[in-house]
């Protein structure tokens, strides 16, 4: 797999412009300095996340006894699901924390941002390519940049694309990360099959 398409698949799945009304909603109490203080700790958080996984997912298979097959069809089902809550989204979004609490880790650098679905996708990566880690530690920083990119100007995003712009944005990338899915569950079949 290429680094910006690796990139793109795992910027996707970060869905930064669909967490805007979230990072919105849970930054809205405290003042922009502490706003970006705040973002930036819970952003490099979650690039630390992100680089254990990736580093550590042929360890963690192995210790699981999980086949590269298993994780690529499982995987792309639950991308898959994924991409279908990002098309028909549910009301409301819980992020568990009470008005004016300040987050930490959780809800933004995990799940929002390093969550388990790039975490999964980090497993099937690196055992899918265990000798091109330099190429993948790219990715994941180059997908990581642009969702920081997006979370630190949210106010500007925001402004410009709107709630429903948003949501457009939102659904067009759950349709891409839906042939992403797809193409990741065939993979696995075609590997189990030894097609």
């Amino acid at each position: 797999m290429e680094v910006i398409s690796a990139a793109t698949m795992l910027f996707l799945i970060m869905d930064p412009l669909g967490n805007l009304p979230v990072v919105l909603s849970i930054l809205k109490h405290f003042d922009k300095k502490r706003q970006r203080a705040i973002l930036i700790r819970e952003l490099l958080a979650a690039l630390v996340i992100l680089m254990l996984f990736l580093f550590a997912g042929k360890s963690i298979l192995s210790f699981l006894h999980v086949q590269p097959e298993t994780l690529s069809i499982s995987g792309g089902v639950i991308l898959f699901i994924i991409a279908i809550k990002m098309i028909f989204p549910s009301a409301g979004s819980i992020t568990g924390l009470a008005a004016g609490e300040e987050p930490f880790i959780v809800p933004m650098a995990i799940p929002m941002i390093a969550g388990p679905s790039v975490i999964a996708a980090l497993l099937l990566l690196s055992s899918q390519y265990p000798t091109r880690m330099f190429e993948l530690s790219l990715a994941v920083l180059l997908a990581w940049v642009g969702t920081s990119g997006v979370l630190m100007f949210y106010r500007f995003f925001h402004k410009i694309l709107g709630e429903r712009g948003l949501k457009a944005v939102e659904r067009l990338m759950g349709l891409l990360l839906v042939m992403i899915s797809t193409q990741m569950f065939l993979d696995g079949v075609k590997a189990y099959l030894g097609m």
